[in-house]
């Protein structure tokens, strides 16, 4: 009990002097933040981009490529083959018995981003009659869908925030021909919120396609079913595809991307987190420099070396913990709910919003404590070990 006394006495004793290195101990709170906004930004990032991705998948939709293709881009199938799955067992039938089916067709396009002025590329996505029946959750909150047969368009919520010319009622160019802007979806923030929709007949006609397309969707009559679905597919040899739930396909679109996000975002942390921690070394060695006879005189008391060691680490801890915590809550003001959108699977633009979720703030003031660990520990060596003798040296 006695030595917890101690410690309790000489931490408040070293708390209670921080106004009189104020300047110090607020250079090592503000590289701590800083290094803890960046980590919590990049990740963040990932987090927002993955929710929009893997958040767009339904299991109880499948989705059929050529078999060996990883992106809808690199996908061809033809018309005979969406008769073929359209006989196939297990999917969503309407009223007069024909397949709740979507034969889809993927360009890229070029847009303009508000921020920049920019190019980039936009995805174009020609639908079925029934295509919008196969996306969940689908509003419009302006306008109306196109109709079928004509030069008119509706974009995602997604990319009417961040791309130029795509509102209601405007003609722009995309590729060949002029297309009129009919309405505005949203999705509750899927990636389909990046796209462009139009009448699969139609782009096929502009974009010289034929009849082909790139990707078959189909509504399954449970989420199980797509176990009766990949097994007639397998045994058809005239079809070559490969089935997964949208879910899946989704998940798997946004893994790389992820990774690459985080594997930036950490080690230009750690990088920074150095400076920090050199930072938070000069601090406390400043502290304890500052505090030598103070230390030392409690040791001629009867104070032992480890209060002072508990102590001076205690400080390190609290300085970096108000930092984490100041750059927790400045990336949260500042990016989470943050628009922007990146370079997707299908080298086009996808549209997101940052997510800084309770998880991603435990990880940002978990790396703001190891800063302020490391930073004391070396100092608070040094007090636990200043000789009694100090208390005179600077009589």
């Amino acid at each position: 009990m006695r030595i917890l006394n101690q410690i309790v006495a000489v931490s408040t004793i070293n708390l209670k002097s921080l106004p009189q290195r104020f300047w110090l101990s607020l250079s090592t709170v503000v590289a701590v933040a800083l290094v803890v906004m960046v980590l919590l930004s990049f990740l963040a990032m990932a987090a927002g981009f993955q929710r929009t991705i893997e958040g767009s998948g339904s299991p109880g939709i499948a989705i059929l490529l050529r078999d060996g293709s990883q992106q809808e881009l690199n996908s061809i199938v033809m018309l005979e083959q969406i008769r073929l799955v359209g006989e196939a067992p297990g999917i969503v039938r309407k009223p007069d018995g024909n397949p709740l089916l979507s034969g889809e067709l993927y360009v890229v396009v070029d847009g303009i981003r508000r921020s920049t002025g920019m190019k980039a590329n936009i995805p174009l996505r020609g639908i079925g009659q029934d295509g919008p029946g196969l996306r969940d959750g689908l509003t419009f909150s302006q306008g109306r869908m196109f109709s079928p047969g004509s030069n008119e368009i509706v974009v995602g919520e997604g990319l009417a925030r961040e791309f130029t010319g795509f509102e209601l009622g405007r003609e722009i160019k995309l590729g060949p021909t002029t297309w009129k802007v009919v309405g505005v979806f949203a999705m509750n923030g899927a990636v389909f919120e990046s796209e462009i929709w139009a009448d699969v007949t139609v782009v096929q006609s502009m974009f010289r396609r034929g009849n082909s397309f790139q990707t078959i969707r189909v509504r399954l009559e449970t989420p199980q079913s797509i176990k009766v679905l990949q097994d007639y597919v397998a045994n058809e040899p005239r079809l070559k595809l490969a089935v997964s739930s949208e879910q899946e396909f989704f998940a798997g679109q946004s893994s790389g991307t992820v990774k690459l996000i985080r594997g930036a975002g950490w080690p230009l942390a750690i990088a920074m987190a150095v400076g920090a921690l050199a930072g938070a070394l000069n601090t406390m060695y400043s502290s304890v420099a500052a505090r030598t006879r103070e230390i030392a005189t409690l040791r001629c008391l009867g104070f032992g070396g480890f209060p002072s060691f508990v102590a001076t680490l205690l400080e390190s801890l609290v300085l970096s913990a108000i930092g984490g915590l100041i750059g927790t809550v400045l990336t949260w003001m500042f990016f989470d709910g943050f628009s922007t959108s990146t370079l997707g699977e299908g080298f086009t633009q996808i549209v997101f919003s940052f997510s800084l979720t309770p998880a991603l703030a435990v990880q940002g003031v978990t790396l703001a404590l190891v800063v302020g660990m490391i930073g004391g520990f070396f100092p608070a060596l040094r007090a636990a070990r200043l000789p009694i003798v100090a208390a005179y040296a600077q009589g």
